[in-house]
């Protein structure tokens, strides 16, 4: 399967940069672009409600992993080269932590998403050895 290069570049910004507001601005043009997909609405949803938590924003945190939820949970357990079930599981684990912050608070941390496709996975690499040699040039 051939992927689009926003989509790869959105999982090098959330797996490897760790950026989710760069995989937020990745994935609305690609989102926009191809017609408002769900599934790239769900996994920018994901990204952005992390951004939110890690600013310390736990509402918007909320809002925005409870809408990712709901997106996704329509999808294959795999789709898109990825490990989605896996993605959705640790996302609504996160979303309860979040609904019990105020009782039980606790420090940000990142999600990753397991990439199943070998092609997606070496695309991902091109990626991440692109912004590397930009950072050494």
């Amino acid at each position: 399967m051939e992927y689009p290069d926003l989509y790869v570049r959105f999982i090098y910004y959330f797996n490897v940069d760790r950026d989710y507001y760069e995989c937020h601005e990745v994935m609305e043009e690609l989102w926009l672009e191809e017609g408002r997909n769900p599934l790239y609405q769900g996994l920018l949803q994901v990204a952005v409600g992390l951004y939110h938590f890690q600013n310390q924003n736990v509402s918007g945190a909320i809002k925005l992993m409870e809408a990712a939820l709901e997106k996704l949970e329509d999808f294959p357990d795999e789709a898109m080269g990825i490990d989605l079930g896996r993605l959705t599981r640790e996302t609504a684990a996160y979303l309860s932590k979040l609904h019990h912050y105020e009782q039980s608070p606790f420090p940000f941390y990142d999600l990753d998403i397991l990439i199943k496709d070998p092609h997606l996975q070496a695309k991902v690499e091109e990626c991440k050895n692109k912004h590397r040699d930009s950072y050494n040039s």
